[in-house]
């Protein structure tokens, strides 16, 4: 008779393979307190990780709002520049270029 394993040579009746196992009350309520444990410490890791993602997303929001807002300043100093108080406008003309959310100034002359 062949073996779990395919092995040609090994019999249950060896006494190698026993499939009895002699686990009492105390063994499994140990093993049942080990498994309360894991399963508490995973539950606070996932709490952590929910706030964590939670606050990540507030930077995000928060990021990209004080983004638009000097998006918005630098741009209405742009047209400031180009339009001063006295009526003149320069010869050259500022543009503002967006590339990959990286702002860069360039100055075209007309």
């Amino acid at each position: 008779m062949s073996g779990p394993n395919g092995d040609p040579n090994i019999s249950t009746d060896d006494g190698i393979i026993n499939d009895e196992d002699e686990f009492g009350e105390e063994e499994y309520a140990a093993i049942n307190s080990m498994l309360d444990q894991i399963n508490s410490y995973l539950d606070d890791l996932e709490e952590r990780n929910d706030a964590l993602n939670g606050k990540l997303h507030e930077f995000m929001e928060l990021n990209r709002q004080t983004r638009l807002e000097f998006r918005a300043q630098l741009l209405g100093s742009m047209t400031q520049e180009e339009h001063p108080a006295g009526g003149h406008s320069s010869s050259s003309k500022e543009e503002l270029n967006e590339d990959n959310g990286n702002l860069q100034m360039s100055e075209k002359s007309e």
